[in-house]
């Protein structure tokens, strides 16, 4: 295991040590990674209460305490209905963002785009925006559920089958797309079955179709014939083929991986902690939310070679910091903040395609970071975002603590995005601002948020 935990026991339980004390930077990063950050009350509540208690409110979805409307699900619900029936896809992104904002469920979200990627699909070829939302509740309903049941709902959304042309396998004339990425992507992964077992996955699938906008098997259309799938033979259905790919131990290595990646840095942990994991999930008959407790709740996860070594994808950078900075009542504009997640590269409920949207430092461009430092100056100024005046970044300060200066400021914003205030060499950055203009210290908060340091969580 590298520098993470010890090889025998690679996710063994977190305890605070004098190495990796229970710290702010450690509650930090705790939010960060499995939320979208927390306001300074809620860093306060979990540094007080320990790290039992704050994993605890994360996985049970009770970690926000401020800000989550009493009727968040009815509001929820009522946005939802009106952006389908818009069908303005901008309007259904910007419900998603009022979730991403507002859910008490912060890790629920969070999978949810996990899942969304893992199972991606665009409504430019769809062009449903009801089976995209449909898709999406989906994705969260089953979040935390065991694979094979997530696997089962998720393959049989109409927007997914629509997307991977399902409705164009026949028997007799058998269409590869749902049948591949299903190995591929979905449950296998490239080198753990062969160009035979997507043939005869692809019969297996035949007779699925949309008819009004839902699943279909059409017993006429479907190919009963016997088939070999990764060395067994059976007249298997598209429904026996599911089951199948879910019970495959490559299939258990990749829900790890994608565990890991969402959760762990770059290069925290390595192949063998992997698979240590993978193994714990086949015990658990791939139980996500055991996989996401264990790796939550790991000295692997609060290692210091896992702090601040992941970099946030567009959602992540743009919730985070409002819901870290911002006070949220009056609340932002969430169709502005869609757009803005948009124009940092990630365009909800469009990836783009089948493989979903790149991860880690393929995130970080010459025209992303150019529009990540935007995005800080607008979030700063406030009316940008659809506040009704700019932010008062003093405020921040003096729930700290500290004094307004300008250092200070930025201090109070780096405590609230890292967990420490600026090291050394970032306070060398710091441009040097003699004023104490209310400008010149909102100018200190859109700094930290467009430095370097925050582009990771």
């Amino acid at each position: 295991m590298r520098n993470s935990a010890h090889r025998s026991d690679p996710w063994a339980p977190y305890s605070a040590t004098a190495s990796a004390p229970w710290d702010l930077r450690r509650v930090v990063h705790l939010h960060r990674r499995a939320g979208f950050g927390a306001t300074w009350l809620e860093l306060e509540r979990d540094l007080a209460d320990g790290p039992e208690a704050a994993i605890d409110r994360i996985l049970t979805g009770g970690s926000r305490a401020s800000a989550v409307p009493a009727d968040c699900d009815h509001i929820s619900s009522l946005i939802a209905d009106a952006a389908v029936q818009s069908g303005d896809l901008h309007r259904l992104q910007a419900w998603w963002v009022y979730r991403l904002l507002f859910s008490p469920d912060p890790l629920g979200e969070r999978l949810t785009l996990l899942w969304h990627n893992h199972f991606a699909t665009s409504n430019e070829k769809v062009h449903d925006l009801r089976a995209m939302r449909r898709q999406n509740e989906t994705h969260r309903r089953l979040a935390r559920a065991r694979f094979g049941e997530l696997l089962a709902a998720a393959i049989r959304e109409p927007a997914l089958l629509l997307y991977l042309d399902a409705t164009a396998n026949r028997k007799g004339r058998p269409n590869e797309n749902l049948a591949r990425e299903l190995m591929e992507l979905f449950t296998l992964g490239i080198g753990h079955y062969t160009e035979s077992d997507v043939k005869a996955a692809a019969r297996a699938l035949t007779g699925w179709t949309v008819l009004d906008g839902e699943l279909r098997e059409l017993a006429a259309e479907h190919d009963d014939g016997e088939k070999t799938i990764l060395g067994k033979t059976g007249p298997w259905s598209g429904s026996q083929l599911v089951a199948m790919l879910a019970d495959q131990p490559a299939t258990a290595h990749r829900l790890a991986s994608r565990l890991c990646g969402l959760f762990m840095g770059e290069n925290a942990v390595d192949a063998p902690a992997v698979a240590v994991l993978a193994g714990g999930l086949r015990e658990h008959h791939l139980d996500i939310g055991w996989g996401v407790e264990t790796i939550l709740r790991s000295r692997a996860f609060f290692a210091s070679a896992n702090i601040r070594t992941r970099v946030l994808g567009p959602a992540e950078f743009v919730i985070g910091a409002c819901r870290t900075l911002l006070p949220l009542a009056p609340p932002p504009s969430t169709l502005s903040l869609a757009g803005w997640i948009r124009q940092l590269g990630q365009d909800l409920f469009n990836p783009p395609n089948v493989g979903g949207w790149p991860e880690g430092r393929e995130w970080l461009t010459a025209r992303s970071i150019i529009a990540r430092t935007k995005f800080a100056a607008a979030l700063v100024d406030g009316r940008s975002i659809g506040l009704p005046a700019r932010i008062d970044a003093s405020a921040m300060a003096r729930a700290q603590g500290r004094t307004t200066s300008f250092d200070a400021i930025a201090d109070a914003a780096s405590t609230l995005l890292h967990g420490s205030t600026l090291s050394l060499q970032e306070r060398r950055r710091l441009p040097m601002i003699s004023d104490q203009t209310p400008e010149s210290l909102r100018r200190a908060v859109a700094w930290v948020i467009a430095s370097s340091d925050s582009q990771l969580a």
